[in-house]
């Protein structure tokens, strides 16, 4: 009885605890939650802090791959990924395997062998490719980020943040096919020949775990810890987020996920998305110089939708550039205008103004051919 006792308490505490685990108790070393849709950052700590991101850089890998590839390419392995340290899928010299199987055993398994024989097969090697991964994260805006392997293992000046890669994550994540690959429990292939097969499970617990997940990938180096980009959408509302460096061991395997949960939580709580512009807005009239029409209508051509706390809400800044007049010739469609939402400094989102009227410019001789015409009536 006095057994039973004691396990009830302990349960009772360790729920205790959970429940209490929030955002103010994450222990990363860098962490960052993010609007998915705008790359807006909602929440952080450390997050522009160069930090070690293990196999989260696999991330990236996929990306270029999906982009830059075919799915049903063959890929040779070569001897220098057959080579690559553990966590592997025991590829071998020569091997030839299709490279949407390989996609998904570096993205389920993490498995280090893939990424290497992924990079060659795309970038002609490892470092070409790391080349590729660099130009990719500049034009996404992530600026403090340097790709030295394609699988994330220690080696130079291999860096990122939290903040650059939930906007890895954020791009990748608008890829289908990549959201195919993160979501899909395991996996099984065989080499192009048949002799060899392969089986993969997918190790992101978030996804069993988490109401409304849907990645991203996992990450552990003896420099960088246990690492974890994570996604989740509810109600319309999607968020990801990133921790590094959330400890070593058994108990910075955990909190990589009671991090993410917290982040995740505090996100789906804070924040609601609103609808700032809707598609047709009728944005007024403006008139026309030099034409026998005095003025054109004008609406908003695209949407803005944001994620926002409601005292967010209720202080956005709604700009509107729309001249008084406009110079004829004016056709239907034409761009005359903008419109940009911010939040504090941070642009929510823009939207063209368009004509909706035609307007003819003023034809010298149809002017005196009228006042000719009223002259003589």
């Amino acid at each position: 009885m006095k057994k039973a006792l004691v396990v009830l308490v302990m349960v009772i505490m360790m729920s205790t605890n959970a429940f209490a685990y929030g955002i103010d108790n994450v222990k990363a070393a860098g962490a960052v939650l993010m609007d998915m849709e705008n790359g807006r950052v909602l929440w952080g700590k450390n997050e522009d802090k160069p930090l070690a991101m293990a196999s989260t850089t696999k991330i990236m890998t996929a990306i270029i791959a999906l982009e830059e590839g075919d799915p049903e390419d063959i890929v040779t392995v070569s001897k220098r990924a057959a080579m690559a340290p553990e966590v592997d899928i025991d590829l071998s010299t020569g091997d030839e395997i299709k490279l949407k199987h390989l996609l998904y055993a570096l993205m389920l398994k993490s498995a280090n062998d893939s990424a290497v024989a992924i990079a060659e097969h795309i970038g002609g090697s490892v470092e070409g490719f790391s080349d590729m991964m660099n130009e990719k994260a500049f034009e996404m805006g992530a600026f403090d980020t340097e790709f030295v392997t394609p699988n994330g293992l220690d080696e130079g000046d291999h860096h990122s943040t939290a903040e650059d890669m939930a906007l890895i994550a954020s791009y990748a994540l608008k890829n289908e096919k990549f959201v195919e690959i993160i979501n899909k429990e395991s996996y099984s292939f065989t080499t192009e020949n048949d002799k060899r097969s392969f089986f993969v499970n997918n190790t992101n617990r978030l996804l069993r775990e988490y109401k409304g997940a849907f990645g991203v990938k996992t990450g552990f180096t003896v420099k960088a810890g246990h690492c974890f980009v994570g996604a989740a959408e509810r109600d319309g509302v999607s968020l990801v987020s990133c921790v590094l460096a959330s400890g070593w061991g058994a108990g910075g395997k955990e909190y990589k996920w009671t991090d993410t949960k917290a982040i995740l939580d505090y996100g789906f709580e804070k924040y609601k998305k609103y609808s700032l512009l809707e598609d047709g807005l009728d944005t007024g009239s403006i008139g026309v110089l030099n034409s026998g029409t005095k003025s054109i209508r004008t609406e908003a051509d695209g949407k803005v939708y944001a994620l926002l706390t409601e005292e967010e809400a209720d202080n956005i800044k709604i700009i509107k550039v729309l001249p008084k007049s406009i110079e004829a010739p004016v056709k239907v469609g034409q761009k005359v205008g903008f419109i940009r939402i911010y939040t504090d400094d941070f642009l929510l989102g823009e939207a063209d103004i368009l004509a909706l009227d035609e307007a003819e410019r003023k034809n010298i001789i149809r002017i005196m051919t009228q006042l000719l015409e009223t002259w003589v009536l």
